[in-house]
């Protein structure tokens, strides 16, 4: 069974207080904040504490002290993204610096796409991208995943963003229909599931893991490209986007055929997932046992 539960960790409060500060006394002044913020995370949270400490420790294989001061890291730069999320898609001003790699590739989704994430860097960026295209952007929340926090950014967010909540009625499947057809991107993370969810089982980072069918199975059901898209932090105030070659999967009409393909489709995913890890751990923020097995969903 997962431990993860379809939240992320924080509260409206939180937000609003975050937002308070960039309006008043700007960027510089909420980064020396998260100092405080880090400190009493790194005492409160043991659970978010010992996942990514044995995440530097046993998969990484760092040291107990170094692996100690990357989970440090890893906590200071999460507050640095959260608070970069705001300004970038509030609108607030600030001057980030970005690196495009992929571009290209996004250009020519003229009618729509999915662009598949994951919980590493500051992967909602896209949507500073889609604004230089011309995009509309429709990001994926889970039904759990803080619907005031939803409700309360949907009003203070600037750009061309909207929100589709995954629902038990999957009545999010015609709002993503109907952003498909009028040619806007839906930004999905493929790298979490919650119980219930069908899963494939990959290597991942030497260890097999679980990773949800469902956003290549989506994007196939409605056939249309699909891009796996990472944006890290590289300094302060700078970013680098990658994305990869659209691929458009064939949606069999067979179930048995269907479930043959959906293991190497997520596997092209994965791989890419974990170039990136290799590449940025310390904003891999991921405080579970992610490599936990779930328990068989029943057919």
């Amino acid at each position: 069974m997962s431990s993860w539960k379809g939240k992320t960790r924080g509260g409206v409060l939180g937000y609003k207080i975050f937002i308070l500060i960039l309006k008043y006394f700007g960027l510089s002044f909420a980064y020396f904040l998260l100092y405080f913020v880090v400190a009493y995370f790194m005492i409160a949270s043991f659970k978010a504490f010992r996942w990514i400490y044995r995440f530097y420790h046993e998969t990484l294989g760092k040291n107990s002290l170094r692996s100690f001061a990357c989970v440090y890291r890893n906590y200071y730069l999460f507050g640095q993204i959260l608070i970069d999320k705001i300004v970038m898609l509030t609108g607030f001003h600030s001057t980030f610096t970005f690196d495009f790699e992929g571009e290209e590739y996004l250009r020519q989704m003229d009618k729509g796409g999915f662009l598949i994430s994951a919980h590493i860097g500051n992967w909602e960026i896209a949507g500073h991208l889609l604004i230089r295209l011309e995009k509309r952007i429709n990001i994926i929340l889970f039904d759990a995943e803080h619907q005031r926090i939803k409700g309360y950014l949907s009003n203070v967010f600037k750009r061309n963003t909207n929100f589709i909540i995954i629902r038990d009625n999957y009545s999010h499947l015609f709002e993503i229909r109907e952003a498909l057809a009028n040619g806007e991107i839906i930004v999905v993370q493929g790298d979490r599931y919650i119980d219930g969810n069908k899963t494939v089982m990959i290597d991942f980072m030497g260890k097999p893991a679980a990773f949800p069918v469902g956003p290549i199975n989506m994007a196939a059901h409605f056939n249309v490209p699909v891009s796996y898209v990472f944006a890290l932090k590289e300094s302060r105030k700078h970013y680098h986007f990658y994305a990869t070659p659209l691929k458009t999967f064939i949606f069999p009409p067979n179930r048995k055929l269907r479930d043959q393909f959906l293991g190497p489709a997520v596997e092209e995913y994965v791989r890419e997932l974990e170039k990136i890890v290799r590449k940025y751990p310390l904003e891999w923020f991921n405080y579970y046992d992610f490599w936990k097995l779930p328990e068989p969903v029943a057919n």
